[in-house]
């Protein structure tokens, strides 16, 4: 099996290198590491730290990345999209092949995040190594569980299918495309299953730099699960209490804000994609007119 590590990246190149750094660590090494970026500033000193990786552009926005990378891995079996602030285990990639192996119906993979900094204020890159170095899974490294869907920092794509079915990420959920993850991983886990792993771990960072405004985001709260729930990729059962829970939380902690978040901002655009569901206009790419 070829498995290629695909990476976008926007405005991150110094962690982004701590990432690739990691990566020198896989036990099993990737056929190819591929990272679409967007402008040179975003990988600046990269090529000459790792003259193997291969570094291609695309326009800007996660879903055309992620589809850049699809279309450059032509000669792969899967790949494994990471987020270009999460740190594997030495071990990540060689689990995920082997369950590959073993379960041929596998379509997706999840792996296991021990510590997620996107909940919170997010996590230096020291304190996420050491949080890997300390982490003592002593389970089946094998051991799977079915899984709604993939989660969008660490998710492997077996390729045959989604060619076969023309799936790729949607583009009508631009900039950080809030749920592209639900729905790309839905759509693919119609021809097969979609499994986490319990062996194939790591630590998200959850880096602040780089994310969109707090409206733009608020918006993508709401318009996004309704849009994608029309889609059919994500359940009204799980779309409408998604954009209700994200608007309680923002109307609550927006008289209290935490420092890492934009309250006020988020539930701005969840009103504004309120009002733009009245009326009619809801759509994703409505928040490049915000």
């Amino acid at each position: 099996m070829r498995i290629a590590i695909g990476i976008a990246t926007r405005g991150r190149a110094a962690i982004l290198g701590e990432v690739l750094a990691e990566l020198r660590r896989q036990t099993r090494a990737p056929d190819r590491v591929i990272i679409c970026h967007v402008t040179p500033d975003d990988v600046t000193g990269l090529a000459e730290r790792f003259p193997v990786v291969e570094f291609i552009p695309s326009p800007a926005g996660l879903p055309r990345q992620r589809n850049a990378i699809l279309d450059a891995a032509t000669d792969c079996d899967a790949v494994l999209f990471l987020d270009d602030d999460f740190l594997p285990a030495p071990d990540y990639l060689a689990v995920t092949e082997r369950v590959l192996d073993l379960h041929p119906d596998c379509v997706v993979t999840t792996g296991t995040v021990i510590a997620d900094g996107a909940k919170g204020p997010g996590i230096e890159v020291p304190e996420g190594r050491a949080i890997l170095a300390d982490d003592r899974y002593d389970g089946d490294a094998l051991a799977v569980q079915a899984h709604f869907n993939g989660y969008g920092c660490n998710m492997a794509f077996r390729l045959a299918p989604l060619r076969e079915h023309g799936i790729r990420v949607d583009e009508q959920l631009p900039l950080y495309a809030w749920y592209e993850d639900i729905d790309v991983t839905r759509a693919l886990g119609r021809h097969g299953s979609i499994l986490r792993l319990a062996g194939a771990r790591g630590v998200h960072l959850g880096s602040k730099s780089g994310r969109v405004a707090g409206n733009r985001l608020g918006y993508s709260q709401v318009a996004n699960p309704i849009y994608l729930a029309r889609k059919g990729t994500f359940p009204w059962s799980h779309a409408i209490p998604s954009a209700a829970r994200h608007i309680a939380m923002n109307a609550l902690r927006s008289f209290a804000p935490e420092p890492h978040v934009d309250r006020f901002g988020r539930l701005k655009g969840n009103l504004v994609a309120l009002w733009d569901l009245l009326r009619g206009r809801a759509h994703p790419m409505r928040i490049m007119e915000l």
